[in-house]
């Protein structure tokens, strides 16, 4: 793996991605990861997602853990989150998709969904410090979904102008068939949160 340090200090190697059907309270998970690890809360349409996010803020300082809040700054800026992610159709729209309150935090760190290379181009040009990519292998999440494999997706690490996260259907083994492709670190769901991984 790279290292990389952006604006918002050095990236970290892991991060949980929570999911509202495959880990409904991430809260668990989350006391369980290594300190200077990394959280994305989406749980979008979660019915106290406020309240979450920040028992899951509190969680994550105590255990010096960045929080990210997929897609909406605004509760980012109000529980002290380290940053924000933006899912790809965010990118679409710019920088100002993220708001102007992430340009008066120039500590926030900024990462991104993305599918393509495309997606990866348009993340680094909003000014994003990393991008989850995916899916790399089969995922539970996505069972459809073709994957990238490990090879195009070492590819696209070389070629592109910010750093990149393995994402979907990581787990120890195929995080192994990664290792020289130049990636900022992993991203997963249920190899962090002890769910099956399965298809």
């Amino acid at each position: 793996m790279r290292r990389f340090k952006p604006a918002g200090g050095a990236l970290p190697s892991v991060i949980l991605v929570t999911d509202s059907v495959r880990l409904p309270d991430p809260r668990v998970a989350v006391r369980k990861l290594a300190p200077g690890s990394a959280v994305i809360l989406r749980h979008y349409d979660h019915p106290e997602r406020a309240a979450l996010a920040r028992d899951l803020a509190e969680i994550c300082r105590q255990r010096r853990i960045k929080l990210l809040i997929a897609g909406d700054w605004r509760l980012a800026v109000a529980v002290g989150a380290a940053g924000v992610h933006l899912p790809e159709r965010m990118t679409r729209r710019g920088p100002i998709a993220w708001g102007a309150s992430a340009a008066k935090k120039p500590e926030f760190l900024v990462t991104a969904a993305a599918h393509s290379r495309a997606a990866i181009e348009r993340a680094a040009r909003s000014g994003c410090d990393a991008v989850l990519l995916s899916p790399v292998f089969q995922t539970a999440s996505h069972p459809g979904a073709k994957a990238l494999g490990p090879l195009r997706f070492a590819l696209w690490c070389r070629n592109s102008r910010v750093p990149i996260y393995a994402l979907g259907g990581i787990d120890a083994k195929t995080a192994r068939r990664l290792k020289d492709s130049g990636f900022a670190g992993i991203a997963a769901i249920g190899a962090l949160a002890g769910v099956p991984t399965t298809l």
